[in-house]
């Protein structure tokens, strides 16, 4: 196993001892963004580079409008899937401009370009990486992490980690085939991985996952006020389908449909909070319609037709997530209700579907849904690798 670098708090200055005692008596999460005392006096006549996006916050500001505000140098900032102010759609194309509000050049890493060049590198002394992510193998910006991450190891240059919290922090699902490997699952994780950004990134030094088990510099400012119990509602939607508290907690379960012939609400107000299809139509009284949304969801599943499912929009999402399980129920119920059980996962009826096998981690997955096992049998079958994973994440993880 590779070494694992030594994680570097930096001292809390600029506080008052007043502000310090407030601190200890907080039971909010204080975001390691927040804590901008922590690390400008460690930017100080650097030349930095910001990936992030619209979760990425001091306050109700931009992190890079407070930075810039600061006096911190940003020479360029990249930004991920949706772009830096969060406002393309999931999949479109993003492309390279000129901040608007900074007049800093933004470079997008979504699409064909997946890290930073080496003259991009060569013009900034570290990297700040400041993204809220959900907790889910499939929810890419993990991936984009390790990207990152890759960069500054290959150039030498230090990531500055602005941790935040895990809304779905807790480990579940199958622990992701290798052999299934793809851009919505890069890592021999469960499904629910239980870590923050922070958490992963020494995960990724640790267990030697990048190009040639490479070791990027990390220091990381922790939150504070945080356990990976807690309930965390966050203060942005993480993206343009995940636009509420519910559809966050409730997507670890549902994106697995994307596998599926089911809508889950893409084309809605209610993404990831839904599940229908016409051919339910009479097993179902609930309904949905999905609509062309820019921004949202341009060509969504059964565009303009009549869904009818489920409604889990007042689903008890607290006793869901401190269950520490994601809902694999949902999935045995509606392919028992479907007619037509051989269209179920049948990629062929549409360009919106996507690999069961590689959302699940598994090629077991939806055999044991088409066999009709039981939810003991599939959850025996993710063992013993999702064990032998929480055993393993302990070594890495900063919060209790």
């Amino acid at each position: 196993m590779c070494k694992l670098l030594t994680l570097v708090f930096i001292p809390l200055i600029f506080l008052s001892s007043s502000r310090m005692e407030d601190d200890r008596h907080k039971t909010t999460p204080v975001t390691g963004a927040e804590q901008v005392a922590r690390y400008l006096p460690y930017l100080k006549g650097k030349r930095v580079g910001l990936l992030a996006n619209n979760t990425s916050i001091i306050g109700n500001k931009s992190i890079a409008d407070s930075l810039k505000a600061l006096g911190v140098d940003i020479r360029m900032i990249f930004g991920p899937e949706h772009g830096f102010r969060g406002n393309a759609s999931n999949g479109a194309h993003v492309g390279d401009e000129i901040d608007k509000a900074t007049g800093i050049p933004v470079i997008s890493l979504y699409g064909n370009k997946r890290k930073p060049s080496a003259e991009e590198m060569k013009a900034i002394d570290i990297m700040i990486f400041d993204i809220q992510d959900v907790g889910c193998r499939f929810y890419t910006y993990i991936n984009k992490l390790a990207d990152i991450m890759e960069a500054c190891a290959e150039s030498g240059k230090e990531l500055l980690i602005l941790d935040r919290p895990n809304p779905n922090g807790y480990v579940d699902g199958p622990v992701l085939d290798m052999q299934l490997k793809s851009g919505i699952g890069k890592f021999p994780i469960p499904i629910t991985h239980g870590m923050t950004i922070g958490e992963f990134a020494r995960m990724i030094n640790g267990e030697g996952w990048l190009p040639g088990k490479q070791q990027c510099r990390i220091k990381i400012i922790p939150v504070l006020h945080y356990a990976h119990n807690m309930d965390y509602t966050l203060p942005v939607a993480p993206s343009p389908n995940l636009n509420t508290q519910q559809s966050i907690l409730l997507y670890p379960s549902l994106c697995l449909f994307e596998g599926t012939i089911i809508s889950q609400g893409r084309g809605t107000h209610m993404p990831f909070t839904v599940l229908g299809s016409p051919a339910l139509k009479g097993v179902y009284k609930f309904s949905f319609t999905p609509v062309s949304i820019p921004g949202m969801s341009e060509t969504p599943l059964h565009q303009d037709q009549t869904c009818y499912g489920l409604d889990l929009r007042q689903y008890d999402m607290t006793a869901l997530r401190h269950s520490g399980r994601i809902n694999i129920k949902w999935m045995m119920e509606l392919y028992k209700a479907y007619p037509a059980k051989n269209k179920f996962f049948d990629r062929s009826q549409s360009k919106q579907m996507g690999d069961i096998d590689k959302l699940s981690g598994s090629t077991r997955f939806k055999q044991q849904i088409i066999a009709g096992k039981s939810e003991a049998e599939i959850r025996k079958s993710w063992e013993p690798q999702l064990s032998a994973y929480k055993t393993m994440r302990k070594k890495y993880l900063l919060y209790p």
